[in-house]
């Protein structure tokens, strides 16, 4: 059975429809057209599908379309949608990706943590960096885009 969900996403409101085991990534990409969300592994572990739901981190790969029902979604779309965010800015000027296919889910986790109200750790951003795949990069450069990024968000 195909039921209707209300979005908000990247501060519009969207309705789409989905099975009850429709997953988020696929609403996103096939009915709202945000292919900036990618699909990696279909498995969670990855973090490639990673957006922000009610300003929380969550792998949209392993969350059922009908859950995100009203909720607050941010893709890697409404990220800077005004001007590149101290992320993209960040991961630009350090090197912070390779071939970019990680990258989305990278710069919505960093996202997730470095706007949440709590002062940020380095050992946290090492730590949230670790939930998501590189196979590229070595982690080396995309751990210190975030750490630049925490500074001139803290300020």
């Amino acid at each position: 059975m195909v039921a209707p969900i209300r979005l908000t996403v990247n501060g519009v409101q969207r309705v789409a429809s989905a099975e009850a085991r429709t997953l988020l990534v696929h609403v996103l990409r096939d009915q709202l057209g945000l292919t900036g969300t990618h699909i990696g592994c279909d498995t969670s572990q990855c973090g490639a599908c990673t957006v922000l739901v009610d300003g929380r981190a969550v792998k949209s790969c392993s969350m059922l379309a009908v859950q995100a029902q009203g909720a607050e979604i941010t893709t890697i779309e409404g990220v800077g949608a005004n001007g590149l965010h101290p992320l993209q800015q960040a991961f630009w000027e350090n090197h912070g990706l390779q071939c970019g296919f990680c990258t989305p889910g990278f710069l919505m986790l960093a996202a997730g943590l470095l706007e949440s109200a709590e002062p940020v750790t380095s050992e946290m951003i090492d730590d949230v960096l670790s939930a998501n795949l590189c196979r590229c990069t070595g982690y080396q450069n995309i751990s210190k885009a975030v750490h630049a990024a925490a500074g001139v968000m803290r300020q």
